[in-house]
């Protein structure tokens, strides 16, 4: 696990970045461009669009994959203010260009249209940057939440790749026509340099580690076994495992060389402990690729990028531990089972499934509980109509005190959660309503 510290200087160096912007933004004369004809709308707009363009590659770091500061927050953590921050620079950014087109339109005393067009047309890079700016529009409309349910996961994955495109066509026009690349020294140092680390980052985290580990530990599917009605785990064999830094609970993207579609990757979660020489995977089919996982083939090569994730044990702090997993969420509790076991006093593992439902690895957890004492209960049957994150025969009761006839020292323990994300903040409301710290609270979603 990486240094409690390099959060802080991960959002310390973010919160920098935009102070910094705002300095340059001064020192280049920013407030004295505010009396003269069209100068408070065009400052104002150079100031928006240096503030969106740090953002912009801010947003880029977050997903960037860089292994220290994807451990230290969790990437569904930054999935969400990679969200947050892309909508703030979405917007700043439209900002920029309506400022800056009516700054112009003031001061050369011409209409709002007529400027835009004479903008884009001879200004140098302002094409590209309207093509940059239209491809960045396309991909944060496809994301609001509404849009980006109703698209298969692979479809949301390579339009937002165009996010990528935007930003290297937005850059041209900053360097060519941007006041604070022209005029200042020290501002160009700083453009060039946060743009340089964005790149390198990429390369090396998004591109460079997932090729070379991959060519480097060689997995190849070994096995594909069937666990329940539309569930398989698929058994992989790799060289130098134990150099892949990777422990139970983390999930991996993964790239199964089969043919068409290969390089579309999907998140799947280790429902084992891993190995020296093997791990595995259970997938559920969902639709959205994960169907051709059950067609898989012994020797297919795969490629992975990873490993993400801070659900682990290296969170454990208490000798009770509570795992509460819900429909194929208990993957990632079998692969935790692993390595809490040997560390928890008493282990209590709820498993909730449909009525109609067959339990996954049911043989695996009934051997933990004859043979290393995990309590396992199957909360079995349809969820009732107020949406409680238990099964209908604990409909009479209160979420609260139910899982207290189920866990009666529930205060005591640690917690680990893993399901539909409904589901498991239901759980977790029942969970600090019980007295359980937040930070004895572990849940993580995939995010995309």
């Amino acid at each position: 696990m990486p240094k409690r510290w390099w959060k802080d200087v991960a959002g310390s160096a973010a919160l920098l970045s935009i102070a910094a912007v705002m300095t340059l933004w001064l020192a280049g004369g920013g407030l004295r461009e505010l009396g003269a004809q069209g100068g408070a709308a065009t400052s104002t707009g150079r100031v928006t669009g240096l503030v969106a363009s740090d953002l912009l590659l801010l947003q880029v770091l977050l997903m960037a994959r860089i292994p220290w500061v994807e451990r230290s927050y969790g990437q569904d953590t930054l999935a969400r203010r990679h969200r947050l921050v892309g909508f703030v620079s979405f917007w700043l950014m439209l900002a920029h260009v309506v400022l800056v087109t009516v700054g112009y339109a003031q001061s050369g005393r011409t209409g709002f249209l007529g400027t835009a067009w004479d903008l884009v047309v001879t200004y140098p890079g302002m094409l590209l940057a309207a093509a940059g700016t239209a491809l960045l529009v396309l991909v944060v409309v496809l994301s609001i939440r509404a849009a980006r349910h109703r698209q298969r996961y692979e479809t949301w994955h390579l339009i937002h790749l165009y996010a990528y495109l935007g930003v290297g066509l937005a850059l041209p026009h900053q360097l060519w026509a941007g006041a604070d690349f022209t005029a200042s020294a020290p501002a160009r140092v700083f453009w060039w340099s946060i743009y340089g680390a964005t790149l390198a980052a990429v390369l090396v985290f998004r591109v460079g580690m997932p090729v070379w580990r991959s060519v480097y530990h060689r997995l190849r599917v070994t096995a594909v076994v069937p666990e329940a009605p539309g569930v398989v785990s698929v058994h992989l064999r790799g060289r130098r495992l134990d150099r892949l830094p990777v422990r139970a609970g983390q999930f991996f993207l993964w790239r199964f060389l089969d043919g068409p579609g290969w390089s579309r990757a999907n998140p799947y979660t280790l429902s084992a402990a891993p190995r020296t020489d093997q791990l595995r995977i259970t997938v559920k089919d969902l639709g959205d690729g994960s169907g051709r996982v059950a067609s898989l083939r012994p020797g297919t090569r795969v490629l992975i990028e990873g490993p993400f994730g801070v659900m682990t044990a290296a969170r454990h702090r208490r000798h009770k531990v509570l795992l509460i997993a819900a429909g194929v969420g208990i993957t990632t509790m079998r692969a935790l089972l692993d390595d809490l076991v040997p560390a928890a006093a008493t282990t209590t593992l709820l498993y909730r499934i449909g009525r109609h439902e067959e339990p996954v690895f049911q043989a695996e957890l009934d051997a933990f509980a004859r043979r290393r004492g995990v309590r396992v209960v199957y909360l079995r049957g349809s969820r009732p109509a107020r949406g409680s994150w238990l099964p209908a025969q604990y409909a009479h009761v209160a979420e609260l005190e139910a899982l207290r006839q189920l866990v009666p020292d529930i205060a005591e323990h640690e917690a680990y959660l893993c399901g539909p994300p409904p589901w498991m903040d239901a759980a977790r409301t029942t969970l600090r309503q019980a007295a359980v710290p937040a930070d004895h609270i572990h849940l993580e979603e995939f995010a995309w």
